[in-house]
């Protein structure tokens, strides 16, 4: 009974290992979504990867979060095309691929005075296409979640 406790915790532990292995960032660290905030060198200091969230502190009503769709739109702070807007004062963005994105805040001035930031979002693997990349960790996801059950039927008997 002992060793079948000890599979069926081995197989939780990975199943939640890869939400385990995301990492939260605080957008500009501890002074937050801030004109003050000096976001290029905050950036500078950090990694990227997929599954990672960027999580937007803020005084709802005196800044806001919009995502711009492009590098254009992000120098000229060309908030009219936004791809989506934020304004909880507790935002929450997850990374979901590899890529660029683009946030500014759309408080009249402020994406001008340089509150604004570009993420760099690397791929879990960098050898792997998004595509290989998506499919593999479905397929893991997948794997785990029948040695799961597996294990569940063993303990039964």
């Amino acid at each position: 009974m002992g060793h079948k406790n000890t599979i069926l915790l081995a197989l939780f532990v990975a199943l939640i290992t890869n939400e385990a292995m995301a990492e939260e960032h605080v957008v500009g660290g501890s002074q937050g979504w801030d004109a003050s905030t000096d976001f290029k060198s905050w950036v500078s200091g950090q990694t990227f990867n997929v599954g990672d969230q960027l999580v937007f502190k803020y005084y709802s009503g005196l800044h806001s979060v919009v995502e711009l769709g492009s590098e254009g739109e992000y120098q000229n702070c060309d908030l009219g095309n936004a791809v989506n807007s934020m304004n909880s004062g507790n935002d929450v963005v997850k990374l979901n691929k590899p890529g660029t994105r683009y946030f500014a805040c759309g408080t009249l001035g402020h994406c001008g005075q340089g509150m604004k930031v570009k993420i760099t979002i690397a791929s879990s693997s960098s050898s792997s296409s998004p595509t290989s990349s998506s499919s593999s960790l479905y397929f893991s996801s997948l794997l785990l979640i029948v040695a799961f059950f597996i294990a569940c039927l063993l303990i039964q008997f």
